[in-house]
C-alpha cells in the first residue's frame, strides 16, 4: 500500500585549555551550577539544544557525541595522527550486480572497474523482488568473499538497497563478518517494504521502517555484526521520503541511520539524444503521485548540478536538519546497474525469479548510448577520513561525517577545519563533521586547502574549479513541525573565485566572535551552469542550475560538496 504525505501531519573538539561547561553536563543537577551556568543551561534548554528534544542532536551534551562517535582526539584512538590527519579513501555505497532483478554485471565485474578507477571501498547493495528477499543475500555472499581474496586493496562491503516501507530506497552496510549474511537475510525478509502486507496503512509502514533500523541497532549491540549504517538513496527522486520520516530515521537509531544521497548515481542519464539517453541525471524524471509528499515543491523531481534538491537548495531541507543540530551527513555515488557505452547483455537463458541471478554478462558489441550508469569511480566519488585502511574506520568516518564528495574529479583533495582564531596549529582544527566548542566571545576561522585538479578526468577533460563558496546557518533547535524543510537562516556567506589554475587553493574565511550556536559547509564549481537558489539571489546567488531533461551532460557541470562543521559557545 503506498502512503500519502500531506502537510501537517562530535566529534567535540574544544578551544586549547578549555573544558566542557558544567551546564551541558546534565547529570549534573541545577542545584549544585553557579549562577552563570544556570543561567547557560536555561539558554540551551530554552533553544532546545538540552533534554529529551535533543536526543539526536550531536550539541546535546558532549557525552550524546561521543556515543555517536563525533568525539576526535588527535590520535590514534581519535581516528587520525599525531598531526590529525586522516587517510581519505573513496568509494561508492550504492552498487548493483546480476543478483538484482534490475543488475546485470558480476560482482568483480563492478569491483574492478572501481579499483581501476581509483577507489578504495565499495558496497554491493542488490535488491528488487522476492527473489532476492528468499535467497538473495545468500548466493551474492560467496563471491564477495571471492573478491576481496582477488582485489586486497579495495574493501568490498556486502550491504543491500533496502526497499523502505512507506518511502524510497536505503543502502544498507554491514561489516564484514560471521553472521553479515544471517543479519541482512532476516532484516531482508521481516523489514523490506516488499515483503510488507499490502494492508499495512502508512502509519504502519512507517512503523515497520523504524522498526529494522532498531533491529540493525540491536544486532550490532549484541555482536552479531561489528557494525551497521544506513543511506536514504535518491531521496527526492518520487517525493516519497518525508521531512518527519527523515527526522524519525535519525532519531530513532542516531548510530546506524546518519545519512543520505546528496547526490544520486545515474548521472549518465542526462546526456543528451543520440549520444546519450537523453533523459534526467539521476533518473530524476518524475512528478507528484498520491503518495508523494505534497507540500514539495515541483522543483525537487529534477536534480540541480547533478545534486539532489534537498541537498542543493540553500536553506532547504538539509539545512533544516542541520539547523537541528542533527548530525545527517551526504554522500555520492553510482548506482550503477548498466552502465553508458558498454558492450554487454544479460547472460542468455536467465531465470532470475528461479535463481536470484542473472547468467554473467556476455559480449555483444552493441554500444549501450541508452544506458544511464557509469562505473563506480568513473564519476562520483565518496571521500572518506579515515584513521586506516579498514572496514571500520570506513565506517567509522562516514559516521563521523568525515565526507566529501564531488563529481567528475573536479578537485584533487579537501582539507576544511574551523579553529579558534590565530591557532595554526596542526593538531588544533576541528574537521568535517565536528563540534568545535568553545567559550562563547571567542573568535573562530575556517581553513580551506583544496588540492586544484593536475590529470583529466574520464571524459578526458581538465576539470578547473572556478568559485567556492562558503554557507553558514543558526542552530535554532528541534522544530515544532516535523514536516519543515526550511532553515530560513542558512545562506551563503562569501565566494572566493579561484584565478590560480594548479597547485593548493588556501583561504582562511573569520567567522566571527561565537555568540550563538552555529554551523559551516562548503561547496564548489567548475562554474560552466549556475543560477540564483530557490531561496532567492539573497541567500543563494550562484548555486547549481535545475538540470533539463535531455540536456544535461554531467561532465560539463561539477560540483562538490562538504559536510558541515558545527560549532557551540559554551
Amino acid at each position: 500500500m503506498g502512503h500519502r504525505h500531506d502537510h501537517g501531519h562530535e566529534h567535540i573538539h574544544e578551544g586549547a585549555g578549555s573544558d566542557a561547561s558544567p551546564a551541558l553536563d546534565m547529570s549534573i543537577p541545577d542545584s549544585e551550577l553557579s549562577p552563570s551556568d544556570v543561567s547557560r543551561r536555561g539558554f540551551l534548554r530554552r533553544a532546545g539544544l538540552l533534554g529529551a528534544g535533543a536526543a539526536a542532536s550531536v550539541l546535546a551534551t558532549p557525552a550524546v557525541a561521543n556515543a555517536a562517535g563525533l568525539t576526535h582526539s588527535h590520535g590514534p584512538q581519535g581516528g587520525g595522527n599525531d598531526k590529525g590527519e586522516f587517510q581519505w579513501l573513496a568509494g561508492d555505497h550504492h552498487i548493483h550486480t546480476q543478483h538484482s532483478d534490475d543488475g546485470q554485471y558480476r560482482v568483480v565485474d563492478q569491483a574492478k572497474h572501481a579499483h581501476a578507477y581509483g577507489f578504495d571501498w565499495i558496497v554491493i547493495t542488490d535488491h528488487g523482488s522476492n527473489a532476492h528477499a528468499k535467497i538473495g543475500v545468500d548466493i551474492v555472499n560467496p563471491d564477495i568473499r571471492k573478491t576481496r581474496d582477488q582485489i586486497k586493496d579495495l574493501l568490498t562491503f556486502q550491504g543491500l538497497e533496502w526497499n523502505i516501507p512507506a518511502a524510497e530506497h536505503a543502502t544498507v552496510i554491514v561489516h564484514p563478518g560471521q553472521h553479515e549474511v544471517d543479519v541482512l537475510k532476516k532484516f531482508e525478509q521481516t523489514y523490506d517494504g516488499s515483503q510488507q502486507p499490502a494492508t499495512n496503512t502508512v502509519a504502519q509502514n512507517e512503523a515497520q521502517a523504524l522498526a529494522g533500523l532498531k533491529f540493525l541497532a540491536s544486532q550490532v549491540k549484541a555482536r552479531k555484526v561489528d557494525d551497521a549504517l544506513f543511506f536514504a538513496n535518491h531521496p527526492a527522486r518520487k517525493g516519497l521520503d518525508s521531512p518527519h520520516e527523515l527526522r524519525s530515521w535519525r532519531d530513532t537509531a542516531p548510530d546506524i541511520a546518519v545519512g543520505m544521497e546528496g547526490a544520486p548515481g545515474h548521472q549518465a542519464g542526462g546526456i543528451p539524444a543520440p549520444f546519450g539517453k537523453g533523459g534526467n541525471r539521476g533518473s530524476y524524471d518524475n512528478s507528484p503521485a498520491a503518495d508523494s509528499f505534497q507540500p514539495y515543491p515541483l522543483e525537487s523531481y529534477r536534480t540541480w548540478g547533478g545534486f539532489d534538491w534537498m541537498t542543493s537548495t540553500v536553506g532547504g531541507l538539509w539545512d533544516s536538519l542541520l539547523a537541528e543540530g542533527k548530525s545527517w551527513w551526504i554522500t555520492a555515488n553510482s548506482d550503477s546497474h548498466v552502465v553508458y557505452l558498454d558492450q554487454s547483455d544479460r547472460g542468455p537463458n536467465s531465470d532470475f525469479e528461479k535463481n536470484g541471478r542473472y547468467n554473467d554478462p556476455v559480449y555483444t558489441g552493441k554500444t549501450l548510448t541508452t544506458a544511464a550508469d557509469f562505473w563506480p569511480g568513473q564519476y562520483s566519488r565518496t571521500n572518506v577520513g579515515a584513521k586506516s585502511f579498514s572496514y571500520k574506520s570506513v565506517m567509522d568516518g562516514l559516521r563521523a561525517g568525515r565526507v566529501w564528495v564531488d563529481h567528475g574529479r573536479l578537485i584533487k583533495s579537501l582539507d576544511v577545519q574551523v579553529r579558534e582564531a590565530g591557532d595554526r596549529r596542526s593538531s588544533s582544527g576541528t574537521p568535517l563533521g565536528g563540534v568545535l566548542l568553545v567559550k562563547r566571545g571567542t573568535s573562530v576561522e575556517l581553513t580551506i586547502e583544496i588540492g586544484l585538479q593536475d590529470m583529466p578526468n574520464w571524459a578526458q577533460n581538465l576539470p578547473v574549479l572556478n568559485r567556492v563558496d562558503v554557507i553558514r546557518g543558526s542552530i535554532t533547535g528541534p522544530v515544532k513541525d516535523k514536516d519543515s524543510f526550511s532553515a530560513p537562516t542558512a545562506k551563503v556567506v562569501k565566494s572566493y573565485e579561484v584565478s590560480q589554475k594548479s597547485g593548493t587553493f588556501k583561504v582562511t574565511y573569520a567567522l566571527g566572535r561565537l555568540d550563538t550556536p552555529f554551523y559551516v559547509r562548503l561547496r564548489g564549481t567548475d562554474g560552466n551552469r549556475t543560477q540564483p537558489g530557490l531561496n532567492g539571489a539573497a541567500i543563494d546567488p550562484f548555486g547549481p542550475k535545475l538540470d533539463a531533461t535531455g540536456g544535461s551532460d554531467p561532465w560539463g557541470d561539477l560540483w562538490f560538496y562538504a559536510n558541515p562543521i558545527f560549532i557551540l559557545p559554551r
